[in-house]
């Protein structure tokens, strides 16, 4: 059995079908992206999946327990880190780990032992006697996934959690997520970072208005865009049509044009290809200020998928009244 089993699962808010009959099957020990836009669905699968919301159909199994009918005892197997830090700002790090290791039922002294180990391995020892409206957007974000961790959680749901992070603070927390997957963590990331999939995660889940449209590896995700992508710029935008047509039939597709100066044409072999470009080009008189032949990237997988950036969602989900920050465990 997996540590994640999804199959069927649908929820309406209203007329709005968030989730379209989802499937899911996460094995231990490993980290699963979903990857999609705000309002793609993450956020309702992720509430689903940890009890804060019931599924209208279908059903799912997290860490052996049902999530509608096993709810008391999953919520003592998992651990959620949404995507904002829920933490006392006017506690301490160290108070907040400790209240949240009393709420899991540990006694004082154990409760004050678990909250300095992690403080100690989130790297925020130095600052555990300060209160946290003292700490920077990046130490909330390590002190919230400490707190998710108090009680040694089977399956950790990280609903966005770099969001709003500045790159350094990203990927410090980048870092820490690596870590605690090599300790043997299961892990369900839900992200519009396609950096942060590509990176985390060994499984990706590609989700487009409720639905899941598209799973694998990254690499397997890239090669759907069929294979590398020779980018041309053209120096003068008004040349660029021209420019896609002088170059047409050099790749395994037809040029297309994805910026005012810029042109895409997937190829299937390097060879002779940027020579037989230039002198395309060079007859036809046209400039070109960059060249280049590079993978495609997770980007350009979502692009083609869905005919739009995973950055260019529609809005963000529904949140249930009362439930937007807060985490059960």
């Amino acid at each position: 059995m997996g540590a994640i089993e999804v199959q069927g699962l649908t929820k309406h808010f209203g007329e709005l079908l968030a989730l379209d009959h989802i499937d899911l099957d996460i094995e231990e020990g490993t980290v699963y992206g979903l990857l999609g836009p705000n309002g793609a669905g993450k956020t309702t699968a992720v509430r689903i999946l940890t009890t804060l919301l019931q599924p209208d159909s279908g059903r799912a199994v997290v860490a052996g327990y049902d999530v509608v009918r096993q709810a008391e005892e999953l919520r003592h197997a998992i651990g959620l880190a949404g995507q904002y830090a829920a933490v006392d700002e006017i506690l301490t790090g160290f108070e907040n780990l400790e209240m949240v290791a009393r709420l899991y039922g540990f006694n004082r002294r154990e409760s004050r032992r678990r909250a300095g180990e992690l403080l100690e391995r989130f790297e925020l020892d130095e600052a555990g006697d300060r209160q946290v409206k003292t700490y920077s957007g990046g130490m909330r974000r390590r002190l919230d996934l400490a707190a998710s961790l108090v009680g040694d959680p089977e399956v950790l749901f990280l609903d966005e959690p770099t969001t709003g992070l500045d790159p350094r603070s990203r990927f410090a927390l980048w870092e820490t997520i690596e870590r605690l997957v090599d300790g043997g963590t299961t892990l369900m990331l839900t992200t519009q970072y396609l950096e942060e999939a590509d990176r985390l995660a060994h499984l990706i889940g590609v989700i487009d208005h409720g639905q899941v449209i598209a799973e694998g590896t990254a690499d397997e995700l890239k090669t759907k865009v069929g294979g590398d992508m020779l980018r041309l710029e053209i120096a003068d935008a008004a040349q660029t049509q021209e420019a896609a047509t002088a170059v047409d039939g050099i790749g395994s597709e037809s040029p297309r044009i994805v910026l005012p100066n810029q042109i895409l044409i997937p190829v299937a072999t390097h060879v002779g290809v940027i020579t037989e470009t230039v002198r395309r080009l060079d007859a036809a008189e046209i400039l070109l200020s960059d060249l280049a032949i590079t993978r495609p990237t997770l980007d350009d997988v979502f692009m083609t998928l869905t005919g739009h950036h995973a950055e260019n969602g529609a809005g963000a989900e529904p949140v249930p009244e009362g439930r937007g920050k807060r985490r059960q465990r």
